[in-house]
């Protein structure tokens, strides 16, 4: 049978029709991506953490006595000076309130201190008489001496009870200021607490001024208390002298090097202000992360290079977040971070050449918590893929995301 070209060419139509439907429906459609430029830039390595503002000298004002201090004559803010604010106020301690026996002890040593008093009154006065006597027979004897009638041997008898009739004189002299001691001492305990000061003999206060000039930073306690020596009453710094300490893992800390910069964000401000890395501490302690990881942490100290007009409102104890930077660059080649990833132990990145996607092996040097540096691999202007998942391999059809 044979076939007319009219026939011949509708089946030939047919069969395409066919093919094209059946390619339509089977081929594997582009997979949408997101792609990234490769660019050279300045790019920059940081140690990012928390920080805490403090003053760098805080002078705490502490009790020199046991006794009470009295309200506090500053509060929290306060502008001190050095040698004349006055910041707090001690009194004396009162003395302890007798009870029955006590006084009764108290009064009993009084009586006999005073009779102890009168006896060396008395002791006193028996020795002037005897100290008169004896220069009165010291007299007579010179003069009968001058005249002949006494001998030279009774004469220095007489010198001799003179200097002893002194000498006791004024050992009864020396009792009697010790009596009137212990009847000053006996009559001390019993003061009654409750008298004033001034008839307690006692000063009034202990006032103690700022040592340096500043604000106020702390007052423990603003009410009368009773306090020991050494008992801090009030803390006074100077708000313009701030420095931060940062709390940083001790692998990233051995990484800084002392005078390296920093950019202190989130301090309230409009603006980053700068720092300069003084001196990381050279012990660290270990601390429980959020995570229940124990993690060796040193702080690290850093100086405000940003003069206090850019930092208005910023005091003592103000958290801060530091990125200290460990190393930069002003051009060097790269590619976000999340454009790279592992493959049969290197580094690689899908390129995009036309709408296909091809494995690349690169060499990465530095990377940030952004990008990373490509030291090898792929060159600046071509296109890699970001975030690219399990359907991209090797040879995948792509297309831009969004685009057409």
């Amino acid at each position: 049978m044979t076939l007319s070209p009219r026939t011949i060419g509708l089946s030939a139509v047919g069969i395409l029709i066919v093919g094209a439907l059946l390619f339509v429906t089977f081929r594997t459609a582009p997979v949408a991506v997101d792609l990234h430029e490769v660019t050279s830039g300045p790019m920059q390595v940081t140690v990012n953490a928390d920080g805490t503002t403090r003053i760098r000298n805080v002078f705490d004002v502490a009790a020199p006595i046991s006794g009470t201090a009295l309200r506090a004559p500053v509060e929290i803010g306060d502008p001190v000076l050095a040698g004349e604010t006055v910041v707090a106020i001690v009194e004396p301690g009162a003395p302890a309130l007798l009870d029955a026996r006590t006084r009764m002890q108290a009064e009993a040593g009084v009586r006999e201190a005073q009779a102890a008093l009168d006896v060396s009154q008395s002791e006193v006065r028996q020795a002037e008489e005897d100290l008169a006597f004896a220069r009165s027979q010291f007299d007579r004897t010179s003069e009968l001496v001058e005249r002949g009638v006494a001998s030279i041997t009774r004469l220095e008898n007489d010198e001799a009870t003179l200097s002893v009739r002194e000498a006791a004189l004024d050992a009864a002299a020396s009792r009697l200021v010790m009596s009137q001691g212990s009847l000053e001492r006996a009559e001390a305990a019993l003061f009654d607490p409750a008298a004033p000061r001034e008839e307690r003999g006692e000063d009034c206060c202990v006032q103690m001024t700022a040592p340096a000039d500043g604000v106020v930073l702390d007052v423990p306690v603003i009410s009368e208390r009773p306090v020991t020596v050494g008992a801090t009453l009030v803390s006074v710094g100077d708000p313009g002298d701030l420095e931060i300490v940062a709390d940083l893992l001790s692998s990233d800390a051995v990484r800084l090097a002392v005078g390296a910069e920093a950019i202190v964000e989130r301090w309230g401000g409009p603006t980053d202000l700068r720092a300069v890395l003084r001196t990381v501490e050279p012990v660290a302690a270990t601390e429980i992360s959020a995570l229940g990881i124990e993690e060796q942490r040193v702080d690290a100290v850093l100086d405000i290079v940003s003069p206090p007009e850019e930092r208005p409102g910023l005091g003592h104890n103000f958290a801060v977040f530091l990125r200290v930077i460990e190393w930069r660059t002003e051009d060097t080649l790269q590619v976000p971070l999340s454009a790279v990833f592992r493959n049969d132990g290197t580094w690689h990145v899908f390129v995009a050449e036309g709408g296909t996607a091809r494995i690349t092996p690169v060499e990465l040097g530095r990377r940030n918590d952004q990008s990373v540096q490509v030291l090898g691999g792929i060159e600046a202007g071509q296109r890699v893929i970001t975030h690219p998942n399990d359907q991209i391999e090797d040879g995948t059809s792509i297309e831009e995301r969004g685009a057409g």
